[in-house]
């Protein structure tokens, strides 16, 4: 593990190839002084406005920040190409003539997490800042936050800046704070990321995010989310909604049922009246050896206008980002490459959330230029939800004579070993300690296979 050293000023990671011969998609990283632009420092310039004389020189500050977010999102309008083509955001589709407003809207309700300095160390004695190596695991959280949006507040629901907002948003947030009792912290997920072979302060690739989520959902007893990562590039159907149908813990079916089929949730689980756990499915794939195989890019773009789409992780060789949709060939992403302090939660419960939704200019890159390590995220909160899904895989992905990104199949593989479905380890302890104590009680996942070319 690389040394920590007290950083005098906010640094960024800029791009090097990665390392030949590494198992993993990692991303590589150099360090360079942060210029300012795009960072977690607005410029002190005079506000223009009339009275400018009578302001503190912190009232001009604010004002000044006022006006260049107001000058971002319009210099966003202005950037977007005119085109006839909709813009696809997770699953809902935008007319750049009439609904550019709308847009920008539904991006900056995102829950947007970034490189943070100033937390509590990781491990005690580990590092207190993300910044340079935890890109993809900001990413991770992105992507498991709207998961919560979609389960709790639902995906038309729209976030307001200095609006009061919902109870369950404030507690969305506090899942994803950089504290160790929080339960999808960087802390968790970097300590969580050991069990899977990575020291803390090292890069992710998607398919170990994937798993580290997987894991700490099983501690999650508020959200209660079923994580399905899928292996080998398949999608099993069966071992789905084995898992999805599954009581919880302190509820099980009668042991003289002879199968799921025999059991009925809906009269037997409490606080699952329809019989179905919130699914999280995430596919992570391998689209190319180098770079991306154009004959998957249609495909790419097909997932993002399912209404259960939750976007992709992926990025470049250097820097990870999290990709809710696209434009023509083009993807529209949350850049985590912003170095910000700290936020924790006020007395009363809520959190000052204006760093939490990005208000930048709308990140776009050519989808050819795409690392081919992705995983794809869905989001399937009733089973309705992933029988529909199911469908559009089989019409829009699954094409007969094309090359197919992942398999869908009904039954589980008469060559694979046995799926049983995960389950909280029995432990002891609580709170943090829980994460540190359960690193041996999973097995390592492989990485997944590069697909035939």
């Amino acid at each position: 593990m690389r040394g920590y050293e007290s950083q005098p000023a906010p640094r960024r990671a800029v791009a090097l190839q990665p390392a030949s011969g590494t198992k993993d998609d990692s991303w590589r990283m150099d360090w360079r002084p942060w210029s300012g632009a795009g960072g977690d420092a607005w410029e002190d310039k005079p506000a223009q406005a009339s009275g400018d004389t009578l302001r503190s020189p912190g009232e001009k500050r604010v004002f000044s920040r006022c006006e260049r977010h107001l000058t971002i999102l319009s210099d966003s309008l202005e950037e977007l190409p005119e085109t006839d083509e909709p813009v696809w955001i997770l699953g809902k589709p935008y007319d750049l003539q009439a609904e550019k407003s709308k847009l920008l809207s539904d991006i900056s309700a995102r829950l947007w997490f970034t490189y943070r300095r100033k937390f509590s160390p990781i491990g005690g004695t580990g590092p207190s800042s993300d910044a340079g190596w935890g890109c993809m695991l900001r990413c991770g959280q992105m992507m498991l936050a709207q998961a919560l949006i979609c389960k709790h507040l639902g995906r038309d629901w729209c976030w307001e800046k200095q609006q009061e907002q919902p109870e369950e948003y404030h507690r969305i947030l506090k899942c994803f704070l950089d504290r160790k009792d929080c339960c999808y912290s960087i802390h968790q997920m970097a300590q969580m990321g050991v069990g899977e072979g990575k020291s803390i302060g090292e890069w992710f690739g998607p398919n170990t995010v994937a798993q580290v989520l997987k894991k700490l959902a099983l501690f999650d007893e508020w959200n209660s989310l079923a994580v399905y990562v899928s292996m080998d590039n398949t999608v099993v159907i069966e071992d789905i909604k084995k898992m999805c149908h599954m009581c919880p813990p302190n509820l099980t079916h009668d042991s003289s049922s002879s199968s799921w089929g025999d059991f009925d949730c809906n009269t037997n689980c409490a606080g699952h009246t329809s019989g179905w756990k919130p699914l999280l499915l995430i596919v992570p794939l391998r689209l190319g050896i180098n770079q991306i195989n154009p004959v998957y890019a249609d495909a790419f773009k097909e997932c993002f206008k399912m209404p259960q789409s939750l976007g992709a992780l992926g990025g470049k060789p250097n820097s990870a980002y999290y990709f809710i949709g696209f434009l023509g060939d083009e993807l529209i992403y949350l850049d985590p490459h912003t170095t910000q302090t700290f936020v924790d939660s006020e007395e009363d419960g809520t959190v000052d959330d204006q760093s939490f939704h990005c208000q930048q200019a709308l990140h776009r890159m050519k989808i050819l230029n795409l690392d081919p390590s992705v995983a794809l995220g869905f989001f399937c909160k009733e089973e309705e939800d992933f029988d529909n899904w199911c469908g559009l895989v089989q019409k829009e992905i699954l094409k007969p004579q094309s090359l197919q990104m992942f398999e869908l199949v009904q039954k589980h593989p008469a060559h694979w070993p046995p799926f049983i479905p995960p389950t909280k380890p029995e432990v002891t302890t609580t709170g943090a300690e829980i994460i540190e104590s359960t690193n041996n009680l999973f097995e390592l996942e492989e990485d997944f296979e590069i697909l035939s070319m």
